[in-house]
């Protein structure tokens, strides 16, 4: 039965996900939350329904993550609303947005490596594998 559960749970936290993704993007009217910098990257929503924390990334210095940040803040009520129009649940969760940095460290990673000149590129590797 919990198998039942966990998949029931996983559907719920997408659906909850590509919502909110699209309430960010065609609904909230903050300019505070540019769309294109911001991505929803997971929402887990606790068994109960009662909170979910949605895990987003923001593109951009330490200023417009925190611009972002309180924006987003501020609009979790209105966030909230259309995400109950949405979707067809006994509760609607209430939203804590929380900052996941990995795509940020990851093109930072990436550049660093860039610079010192360590590029592993799929041709480098396909030319090792024929010698």
């Amino acid at each position: 039965m919990a198998g039942k559960a966990s998949g029931r749970m996983e559907r719920i936290n997408e659906e909850v996900r590509r919502e909110l993704s699209e309430i960010l993007r065609d609904e909230v009217k903050d300019p505070r939350i540019e769309t294109p910098l911001l991505s929803v990257l997971k929402a887990d929503t606790t068994r109960d329904l009662k909170y979910c924390k949605v895990y987003i990334s923001i593109l951009g210095d330490e200023k417009r993550r925190d611009e972002t940040a309180k924006a987003l803040k501020s609009a979790s009520g209105f966030i909230r609303r259309e995400l109950a129009a949405r979707l067809n649940l006994r509760n609607t969760p209430e939203l804590k947005f929380i900052m996941d940095d990995s795509i940020e460290y990851s093109i930072h990673i990436s550049k660093m490596l860039k610079d010192y000149g360590v590029e592993a590129s799929q041709e480098e590797a396909e030319e090792d594998d024929d010698v």
